[in-house]
């Protein structure tokens, strides 16, 4: 027996009436975003729907459907992302029985604050880093953020011995939320939080990102 061929896609759906088009092309989004791991970009996006279709709006209309999921869905590095709601994190650390210790991808309070100053001085070296934060900052506290791709290496200082410089990554954005450096708040901030001290000396608080931003840096 022959096996039927499968039909090529029609991101168009141009036989459809328009609102079997629109929930199709809910459908079709909504899918991508559910398999994916990773934030999903617009020209991604825009392949499986058709050029007259506004994306802008649908996305809209599915963040509006999963009102009252228990996930939602967010603008994140430069794209969507389907995401469990926060307050649904501890019952699904609970299901997967992991100890808070053995969490490999959690911040100490140094790194975290660490983090936040390559996010808001980057490009920058490592040197420059201490200074800023009044004590050393550790080949080993960098190496283990660029381990978790939370930070990667940017172009070479214009300075003398030509230093690495430090940059977040997009993985960064999408660890703690973020559609765009942009939405980091202003440096101000920083300073009212206590995460950083103009006169050059750092605190440490337990949770700096809960400070600043209000958010975990947690993966559901």
């Amino acid at each position: 027996m022959a096996r039927a061929r499968s039909r090529p896609f029609d991101p168009a759906l141009a036989g459809l009436p328009p609102e079997a088009r629109w929930r199709a092309w809910m459908g079709h989004v909504e899918a991508v975003l559910f398999a994916s791991p990773a934030p999903v970009p617009r020209e991604a996006l825009a392949r499986v729907v058709g050029p007259e279709c506004r994306l802008d709006a649908l996305i809209a209309d599915i963040g509006d459907a999963l009102r009252d999921r228990p996930y939602e869905l967010v603008a994140v590095a430069g794209g969507w992302q389907l995401r469990t709601r926060a307050e649904f994190a501890s019952a699904i650390r609970a299901a997967a029985a992991v100890p808070e210790e053995a969490r490999g991808g959690a911040l100490t309070a140094g790194e975290q604050l660490v983090l936040a100053a390559i996010a808001y001085l980057q490009p920058v070296t490592r040197l420059a880093l201490s200074r800023m934060l009044a004590k050393e900052v550790s080949r080993d506290v960098i190496a283990r953020l660029k381990r978790l791709d939370l930070v990667g290496a940017g172009p070479r200082a214009p300075e003398p011995g030509a230093p690495l410089t430090y940059v977040t990554t997009p993985a960064f954005l999408a660890r703690f939320g973020l559609a765009s450096l942009r939405d980091l708040p202003d440096i101000e901030a920083l300073e009212e939080a206590g995460l950083l001290d103009p006169n050059g000396t750092a605190d440490t608080p337990s949770d700096p990102f809960d400070a600043m931003l209000g958010l975990s840096g947690e993966e559901a």
